[in-house]
């Protein structure tokens, strides 16, 4: 654990690996410290951070492995269950993965001797994003480029099955809005169904395309952001995440693969990014559940970092 002030991050982590994906688990474990997971080509390792800006007997950040998982095949989206507590007995560990081979992945473990996965079959293409039920953690959601939407119990049955009309990139759940279904579609449509009725209620349209990412404020239900073509709205953005402690920050990234990325942080308030930084090859992007801090994975490496409320 560093600072890197050549490339603009506040902190980084090394890893043995290319991080395909880096998530913080945005729900309260019990714990002072922050869960983070990130997933390489194989493997998810799951960890605790802890910062300077929240703790000050903290020097800069800690970092500490708890666990790695054998994944064996690249690991392409994660999501965190709010059923995963620390300051349990046994502590337990739970979250679901989404994998090149079309199968999603629910892990469940107690750090010690208890280690179960089960895998959920359906679809047929390359999933985009998944989330959990944000209250009970009891059911699963993604999206995928074969057009649909599915809502899966812990078991993997297939509770819930929308027909999107082009590949699904985004799927958010409210903690507010239990019953609602947030999912983003590449044609640039974003819809709400009702997951009582299984129906759709609202749809926003964009007027670029691809659409590549949506998100929904944790702060301000009505707040919808998405990147679609070049240019981000509020509601469009490519690549968005919005700060989980204030309604009228969120971040950007450009499409990962090439050379550098570039990280840029907005505020409503401002016409210009308040942030810019620069990795190497950077991919993922999440955002601290109490701070203004985001990280981005990278090669063999995570990237930090800090801005001002």
């Amino acid at each position: 654990m560093k600072q890197d002030s050549t490339r603009n991050t506040a902190y980084t982590v090394d890893c043995e690996d290319y991080v395909h994906v880096v998530k913080f688990n945005p729900f309260d474990s019990g714990d002072a410290c922050s869960l983070i997971a990130y997933g390489g080509n194989n493997y998810v390792v799951v960890g605790t951070c802890r910062f300077q800006e929240e703790d000050a007997e903290v020097e800069g950040m800690q970092y500490k492995t708890l666990r790695t998982f054998h994944h064996g095949i690249r690991v392409d989206a994660i999501a965190w269950s709010p059923e995963t507590r620390l300051d349990a007995l046994p502590p337990q560990i739970r979250f679901c993965t989404a994998a090149s081979d079309r199968k999603l992945r629910l892990f469940t473990s107690d750090l010690q001797d208890k280690n179960e996965f089960k895998t959920f079959d359906g679809h047929s293409d390359y999933i985009n994003d998944l989330v959990f039920a944000p209250k009970e953690g009891q059911e699963v959601a993604s999206v995928s480029d074969d057009h649909t939407c599915r809502v899966w119990d812990l078991e993997g049955n297939e509770k819930a099955h929308f027909v999107l009309r082009s590949p699904g990139m985004s799927v958010c759940w409210h903690p507010e809005e239990a019953f609602k279904l947030m999912v983003a579609e590449k044609n640039g449509t974003i819809r709400f169904y009702d997951l009582i009725t299984q129906q759709a209620i609202l749809s926003l349209e964009c007027e670029q395309t691809p659409l590549m990412s949506a998100d929904w404020c944790l702060k301000n239900t009505l707040k919808i952001g998405a990147v679609a073509g070049s240019d981000w709205l509020i509601w469009d953005i490519t690549r968005s995440r919005w700060s989980r402690v204030n309604e009228n920050l969120f971040a950007t990234t450009g499409y990962p693969g090439k050379t550098t990325t570039q990280l840029l942080v907005h505020h409503l308030g401002h016409p210009q990014p308040i942030l810019t930084g620069t990795a190497a090859v950077g991919s993922g992007l999440t955002w601290h559940r109490t701070l203004p801090l985001c990280a981005v994975g990278g090669d063999h490496k995570i990237f930090f970092w800090v801005t001002e409320m």
